[in-house]
């Protein structure tokens, strides 16, 4: 888990700093980069340090070359906006957001500065950006590639994995912004557990 945490922290970072890079060396001014975490410190905290290893492997440093300003939402998506704005206002370069309701909070606060979020439910079906081919706008970044035409694609790996299964269900959060877009699979409001024989 933690491999893929930094490969998506490694990318995020190749994708918007390097551009970022290159106007700071014309401006001789140090690149900002805001992050918002949707948790708090304690349990978010790898994530981080994963992103600043990534930076330093590729030659940035903190408060030489680079400067990175951590905001935590510590659960409560509530939040979001408030912290996003704090970051607008303190001019950073780049905005860096974590789960669907970051990434929306972002595009409502901003038409300029560039966003990248990360591991974002299913970008496309959600609204957040035009689609994962070309997103538009100043969001990009990283998805879970999560939506309906997926949901087929979870039972055949389950089926891969465990051959001899008969039947899976699948719970969810009702409330969640994800939710709606998987339903119960008959066309009906989501109860919160989906179920398939195989």
């Amino acid at each position: 888990m933690m491999k893929r945490r930094e490969f998506l922290c490694r990318l995020t970072l190749v994708t918007l700093v390097t551009p970022l890079a290159a106007e700071a060396q014309e401006a001789r001014r140090i690149p900002r980069v805001g992050i918002v975490i949707a948790t708090s410190p304690t349990a978010g905290r790898q994530n981080v340090d994963a992103f600043r290893r990534g930076l330093r492997e590729l030659g940035y440093l903190e408060r030489q070359n680079i400067i990175i300003e951590e905001r935590w939402a510590d659960g409560k998506p509530e939040r979001f906006g408030n912290l996003i704005n704090d970051l607008l206002r303190s001019n950073v370069d780049l905005l860096m957001v974590s789960s669907v309701v970051g990434a929306r909070a972002a595009k409502d606060a901003t038409k300029t500065t560039p966003v990248v979020s990360v591991a974002v439910t299913d970008p496309a079906g959600t609204g957040i950006v035009s689609s994962l081919s070309r997103p538009g706008g100043n969001l990009a970044g990283t998805s879970l590639l999560i939506g309906e035409e997926f949901a087929g694609k979870w039972v055949e790996l389950v089926k891969d994995a465990l051959p001899r299964l008969l039947n899976v269900a699948a719970l969810s959060h009702t409330d969640h912004p994800m939710a709606g877009p998987e339903g119960d699979g008959n066309g009906g409001p989501d109860t919160g557990v989906d179920a398939a024989s195989l």
